[in-house]
C-alpha cells in the first residue's frame, strides 16, 4: 500500500505571547512607536497638503506651550481628563465595564448646578460650596450604584447599561436647561449667578485652573494610595483576576461591586463639579465634552496605574490642543488634524500589542506529513 507524503507549508510566522517585559523595554517600544508615527504623519501631510511636517509639528507646540494662557488651558483640560480616568480605574481594575463616565459625570453636574440655581443667593456661599460638593459626591454614586445593582444581583451586562445610562443623563441635563433658561426663551442656560458668583469655586491668586488642578492631583495620589495599599484595592484586584477565587478567599464579591461603583461615581461627581463650579459657571449636554469616553483609553494605556496617567492624559490632550493649533494655522480641514492626531495614537495603542506579543517567524518552509 502507498504512502500518502505531503508537505505542508508552515506559516511565515506566528502571534506568540510574550512571558514577560521589562519596564525599559516596554517604555522603549513606545518610544519607538511613537517616533514611527511621527515619521508616518510627516510622510501623510507631505503627500496630501504639501506643508513641511516640521512646520505641522512645530505648530502643534505652539497650539499647546505657546502663552501661558495656553499652558495654563492645557493643564485645566489635562486634569479633567485625568480625573474622570480617576474615576474609572477601580471598576475597570474590577473588569466592570464602567461606559457610563459621560453620565457620572453629567449627574455630578448637575446636582451642583441644582445647588447653584435654587441655593445662590439663600445661604453663604461657604456653606453654598459645601453642600454643592456634598451634592455632587452623592448624585454621582447614586447614579453609578444603579448599574452596580444590577450586575451584582442580576448579573446584567454593565456594558450596556452604563452606556444607555449616558443617554438618560443628557437628557435629564436638556430637560433642566430647559427649565432654568437664562435668559428666558434662550434655551440654555447662561453664567450662573453672574453678579454673586455664588457657588463659584475659589480661585488661588490670579490661577482660574489651579484649584482645579491641586484637587485632581490630591484625588491621583489618594487612588494611588487606595489601589495599591489598602484593603479595598486588594479585594478590587482579586476580584478583576477571578470572582470564584474572591468568593473562595471569603470576599464579598456583591459588596465589592457596589463600593466600588460608588467610588467611581463619587469621583465622576466631583469631575462634574469642577466643570460647572470651578470653570465654566455653567451646564448644557456637552459639559463632559466626550471625557468619559476618551478616559477608557487613558486608563487602558496607564494599565490602570494612576501616575501613568497623568503622561497618558498629558499625551491626549496634547494631541487635542496641537490639532486645533494645526487647523487654525494652515487651514486645513479639522478632520485632516484628526487624522494625524489618530494615526498617532493607533501607532501608540499598537505598541501594546508588541509589548505583550511578539512575531514568531518560521524556521523552515516546509514540514512533511505522513
Amino acid at each position: 500500500m502507498a504512502k500518502n507524503n505531503s508537505t505542508v507549508r508552515e506559516p511565515l510566522f506566528h502571534v506568540v505571547k510574550r512571558d514577560g517585559v521589562s519596564k525599559a523595554k516596554s517604555w522603549a517600544i513606545r518610544i519607538i512607536a511613537i517616533l514611527l508615527a511621527l515619521v508616518f504623519s510627516g510622510i501623510i501631510t507631505m503627500l496630501f497638503t504639501g506643508e513641511n511636517p516640521i512646520s505641522v509639528y512645530a505648530t502643534m507646540f505652539e497650539g499647546a506651550f505657546g502663552s501661558s494662557r495656553k499652558v495654563w488651558k492645557l493643564l485645566q483640560n489635562l486634569a479633567m481628563l485625568l480625573c474622570v480616568s480617576l474615576a474609572l480605574t477601580p471598576a475597570f481594575k474590577m473588569r466592570f465595564w464602567n461606559i457610563g463616565g459621560e453620565g457620572q459625570v453629567l449627574i455630578g453636574g448637575l446636582a451642583t448646578t441644582a445647588c447653584m440655581v435654587l441655593l445662590g443667593n439663600k445661604v453663604p456661599n461657604a456653606l453654598l460650596i459645601i453642600i454643592m460638593i456634598v451634592a455632587s459626591v452623592v448624585a454621582g454614586a447614586l447614579w453609578a450604584l444603579i448599574p452596580a445593582v444590577f450586575k451584582a444581583s442580576f448579573n446584567t451586562n454593565e456594558t450596556l447599561f452604563t452606556l444607555m445610562m449616558n443617554y438618560v443623563a443628557i437628557q435629564l441635563v436638556s430637560y433642566f436647561c430647559m427649565l432654568w433658561e437664562n435668559p428666558k426663551g434662550a434655551g440654555k442656560i447662561g453664567i450662573i449667578n453672574r453678579e454673586t458668583e455664588a457657588g463659584w469655586l475659589p480661585v488661588i491668586g490670579d490661577k482660574t485652573y489651579l484649584l482645579n488642578i491641586l484637587i485632581v492631583l490630591a484625588i491621583t495620589i489618594a487612588m494611588y494610595i487606595y489601589l495599591k495599599y489598602s484593603k479595598h484595592g486588594y479585594e478590587i484586584s482579586v476580584v478583576g483576576e477571578s470572582e470564584n477565587t474572591a468568593r473562595y478567599i471569603g470576599i464579598n464579591v456583591k459588596k465589592v461591586i457596589l463600593r466600588t461603583m460608588a467610588l467611581s461615581g463619587a469621583v465622576c461627581g466631583i469631575a462634574g463639579l469642577l466643570l460647572v463650579g470651578g470653570t465654566d459657571h455653567t451646564i448644557s449636554t456637552t459639559t463632559a465634552d466626550g471625557r468619559g469616553f476618551t478616559a477608557i483609553m487613558v486608563s487602558w494605556l496607564a494599565k490602570f496605574n494612576p501616575i501613568y496617567m497623568i503622561l497618558t492624559s498629558f499625551l491626549l490632550v496634547f494631541l487635542e490642543a496641537g490639532a486645533d493649533q494645526i487647523s487654525m494655522i494652515f487651514g486645513l480641514n479639522q478632520s485632516f488634524s484628526e487624522i494625524i492626531t489618530g494615526i498617532i495614537l493607533f501607532f501608540i495603542i499598537g505598541s501594546e500589542f508588541f509589548i505583550n506579543y511578539k512575531l514568531q517567524f518560521r524556521t523552515s518552509s516546509k514540514k512533511e506529513v505522513k
